[in-house]
């Protein structure tokens, strides 16, 4: 490992800009992009399954709390949202003698708060409207078999929903990737904000904001294949026959 950081500052040894100082800023930066869209993804995915579920409810009680939040969530931008959650947290009364301020007054726990409840509300409508595609036939076979509404719901509706609804969760993983770039306004160090500090040490908004791009599209473009491959592996059987 000495050996090849060795060969690489010497590859580097003639650019004032792109050194191993400024290359780990931005494999910092890279880290805490992949950490922070991985986990709100991971979290948003699980809150958004049951809430889901509960949107296609027929109780009004159960459907009307859940379209309140997904409304409010994905009718205001999401730099708002974190906004309001990073800066309007400490105006909670008790909340900086409380034993939640060591986590909240990390920049990283607030905006993967926002994330999190961002990307939630919007796979729930994915999810929601997967749900309501699910063919008549399908419940009415799983009736047949003598399944009851939550074992049919858990063998059959989701499992049928989850494939129909994996391009469009692909896109919302992209938007969230790209959604990621505004987490540096509230001074978190991600691939964004280590780019801004490249900007402000050289001076060179070109140098520092091309690398980034880079990076984000090798990113986007490793997540379309994944999608890509999953699409093939759980649609293949809806792909006409050459």
């Amino acid at each position: 490992m000495q050996a090849l950081l060795e060969r690489l500052d010497a590859l580097l040894a003639d650019n004032s800009i792109f050194t191993l100082q400024t290359l780990s800023y931005y494999g910092d930066g890279l880290a805490t992009t992949v950490q922070l869209v991985f986990l709100s993804l991971l979290i948003g995915l699980v809150l958004a399954v049951p809430l889901a579920v509960g949107r296609c409810s027929r109780h009004r009680w159960i459907k009307l709390p859940i379209f309140a939040y997904t409304y409010v969530f994905r009718g205001t931008p999401l730099l708002v949202q974190l906004y309001l959650i990073y800066y309007g947290v400490v105006f909670v009364e008790g909340v900086q003698e409380s034993w939640l301020w060591p986590l909240i007054k990390d920049p990283f726990m607030p905006a993967l708060l926002a994330f999190t409840l961002n990307t939630a509300a919007y796979t729930t409508e994915i999810f929601r409207g997967a749900i309501k595609a699910t063919p008549r036939g399908e419940i009415e076979a799983a009736r047949a078999y003598g399944m009851s509404p939550a074992l049919a719901l858990k063998r059959i509706v989701l499992p049928s929903a989850f494939r129909r609804a994996l391009p469009a969760y692909g896109n919302e993983v992209i938007f969230m990737l790209h959604a990621s770039a505004i987490a540096s306004v509230v001074t978190l160090m991600d691939l964004t904000g280590a780019a801004r500090f490249v900007y402000a040490r050289f001076y060179a908004p070109f140098d520092a904001f091309l690398f980034v791009a880079a990076i984000y599209l090798c990113l986007t473009f490793t997540i379309l294949y994944f999608f890509r491959f999953l699409e093939k592996r759980l649609l293949g059987h809806l792909t006409p026959a050459s």
